[in-house]
């Protein structure tokens, strides 16, 4: 796309240069944070708004590059956030219901003919309507019931968005997705007039409703407005009424009855062509013609004012300005009875006429209206242009864009800066999304459907996630496993882990550091595990301790915890000969860290006690061994008298023991031999 040709609205932040400073920012995904610096203004000043005649508490945003340190004069950092809608709990729906339709957008197969295709996405649009009319209907309830002013207002400004968005992607719809051709064409742009001209509706049903509706002030009004808009049946019905009151002019009101009843209107699913339509229009254009010649009407100048407008005069239909509203409602209107065969490619001419005709030479059209004439000229690349400048968020021209992307409307732009525009718009609102704390979910499957910097972005964006909870940090860690985001999965794990060690919660930590794979990590774990062990006399997290299976060989401290309970285990199943030969091999091995022999001996004591032999004669003299070794080492510099001593009756202890247990394995497998 291209740079934006007009000046962005400036800013106004509260307090913001009160102290004359500098201000600095920080760019953030969906907003911008922005604060003082300790650099004072010098010269010109840069924050509009500073003059001696007005100085107050408002600055406009000027935002100046600065490399110094925050200010320590104001201590208020201000969010800017663009996309305020992301906040608002009924446009959350639009957000979560648009999402399912934009995931089942992308499984329609490129193999399917594209005759069924176009059925499929014209469904597709009509879906993501039906969501913005759900979410506008609910706001307009909203704000009628709301007692707050500035709330009511709100969703005011929010149903009116809501209305241009769907005006804008109901007419995308007729001229781009459903590519209506001529005929069909200007029976769907008047559908399109009708539904976005509901006022008429309410107002017939208000003159029907009256006592007299003939002599209703609004009476004329609903007959021409249903006029304007096509609906034929339903204004000979209204026109009844005056009909039945009035016999004198019967004769004059029955033939504007037949002039509308006869009105040829074309059938796209009939037999007849184009060409007929065309002649039989003609002929029923002259007839009216030659009635207004005749003065048929001239006694009724209602009736004459309708018999204008059935024959498209300009200025009669500028004359009903207020009726019909805006330039393409008389756009269509005009169309309807002048040129009912219109084709697409001349619609630009009409549509840019019809719009000067409309607003006169004094007014200038709004961004609603410029946004329009593009459609209407069949300038996508424009149409998407302006919706971005002129609306707050990406949400519009993300789905449009990728909707009309699978219809093949946008292959030929790319952008300079690697990707398309489709992707570049998908991006942009799957990145705003991951701004808030439950819509990021979301936008991984925005992410997922970007092919070239979809993963990249993900990356960065699922970095930035906040890991409240631990399940929330589940919900994150799945989605990256499911796609293979290793680097990723390493670090929400790291920082779960560590969370979980600062808090105590050593099993959790272990649980974290071994989906981790940091081998460093659970080491230090093991070590909090065995200290603990020694402080208290048994294990905690014992379901997490005997469920290790290979994941204990991360690193050896974990292993040998792991083998350390497997040892604890075996002993209180009465399995001793299992548990002494594990205690004996951890030492022997070297797994068992020198620190914890004594732990380890003294664990061999109650079985060295026992009145059947554990222990065998080389087994015996292996533990003597491991006992000798860890006496002979040197002693730790900071141990007490009192540690000698317990250490030194530990030792005795355990002397006595291995001698006791060495006699009866010899005896014992002496007397085998024999």
């Amino acid at each position: 796309m291209e740079e934006v040709d007009e000046e962005p609205s400036p800013t106004l932040i509260p307090s913001a240069g009160f102290h004359q400073r500098h201000l600095g920012f920080e760019w953030g995904p969906g907003d911008l944070l922005v604060y003082e610096t300790n650099y004072r203004l010098q010269g010109i000043d840069l924050l509009e708004g500073n003059t001696e005649e007005g100085r107050g508490h408002e600055a406009h945003l000027v935002l100046c590059l600065c490399s110094g340190p925050r200010s320590a004069g104001s201590p208020f950092v201000h969010i800017v956030r663009r996309d305020e809608d992301i906040c608002s709990p009924i446009l959350r729906k639009l957000f979560n219901e648009s999402h399912l339709i934009f995931v089942g957008l992308q499984k329609i197969r490129e193999d399917v003919p594209s005759k069924n295709k176009k059925t499929q996405f014209v469904s597709v649009s009509k879906n993501y309507r039906s969501v913005i009319r759900a979410c506008m209907e609910e706001l307009q309830q909203n704000a009628v019931s709301t007692q707050d002013g500035s709330l009511a207002s709100q969703y005011g400004d929010q149903v009116s968005i809501l209305l241009a968005i769907e005006l804008i992607w109901n007419l995308c719809e007729v001229l781009f997705i459903d590519a209506a051709p001529a005929g069909s064409l200007l029976l769907q742009l008047l559908d399109w007039v009708r539904l976005h001209k509901s006022d008429v509706d309410t107002r017939a049903r208000e003159v029907l409703q009256s006592e007299n509706p003939a002599l209703h002030r609004s009476y004329w009004d609903v007959v021409i407005s249903l006029v304007l808009q096509g609906r034929m049946d339903e204004a000979r019905q209204v026109l009844s009424k005056q009909a039945s009151l009035r016999p004198e002019s019967s004769s004059v009101f029955k033939r504007m009855d037949v002039l509308l009843q006869s009105m040829p209107i074309f059938n796209p699913t009939g037999a007849q062509t184009l060409t007929e339509f065309d002649v039989r229009w003609r002929q029923w254009h002259e007839e009216c013609d030659r009635c207004l010649q005749d003065n048929t009407f001239a006694g009724n100048r209602h009736l004459e004012t309708l018999v204008k407008v059935l024959l498209g005069d300009e200025d009669t239909l500028l004359e009903q300005k207020e009726l019909l509203g805006t330039w393409y409602h008389f756009l269509v209107t005009r169309l309807l009875f002048t040129q009912p065969t219109i084709k697409p490619p001349d619609l630009h001419y009409y549509a840019q006429s019809s719009m000067n005709m409309f607003l006169g030479p004094r007014a200038s059209p709004e961004p609603l209206d410029i946004i329009l004439l593009s459609a209407f000229e069949f300038d996508l690349h424009q149409v998407i242009k302006d919706c971005s400048i002129a609306l707050n968020n990406w949400w519009f021209v993300a789905h449009l864009t990728d909707l009309l992307d699978h219809c093949k409307l946008l292959q030929s732009h790319n952008l300079h800066f690697g990707s398309n525009l489709r992707e570049f718009l998908v991006l942009e609102y799957a990145s705003g999304l991951f701004t808030h704390h439950s819509l990021w979910q979301l936008a991984v499957d925005y992410f997922d459907h970007c092919p070239e910097f979809g993963r990249v972005y993900l990356e960065l964006q699922i970095e930035r996630v906040p890991l409240d909870t631990e399940r929330k940090a589940v919900k994150v860690l799945r989605i990256c496993e499911d796609r293979q985001m290793s680097e990723q999965v390493r670090s929400i794990c790291k920082i779960m882990a560590k969370r979980a060690l600062r808090n105590n919660r050593l099993g959790s930590a272990l649980s974290w550091s071994i989906r981790a794979k940091d081998a460093a990590f659970a080491t230090l774990i093991s070590e909090r595990f065995l200290q603990d062990y020694c402080n208290r006399g048994s294990f905690t997290d014992l379901d997490l301790l005997d469920n290790l299976g290979p994941a204990m060989l991360l690193s050896d401290r974990l292993t040998f915890l792991g083998k350390y309970r497997e040892f604890h285990r075996l002993y209180g199943e009465n399995r001793f000969s299992e548990a002494a030969r594990l205690l004996l091999s951890l030492m022997t091995a070297r797994i068992a860290p020198r620190g914890l022999w004594m732990t380890l001996l003294t664990d061999a004591l109650p079985l060295l006690e026992q009145k059947e032999v554990i222990f065998s004669v080389d087994q015996t003299y292996e533990l003597m061994s491991c006992l000798e070794e860890l006496n002979s080492g040197t002693k730790a510099s900071n141990t007490t008298d009192q540690d000698e001593d317990i250490e030194s009756t530990k030792t005795e202890l355990l002397r006595l023991a291995l001698a006791r247990n060495l006699a009866m394995a010899i005896v014992k497998e002496g007397t085998i031999e024999t």
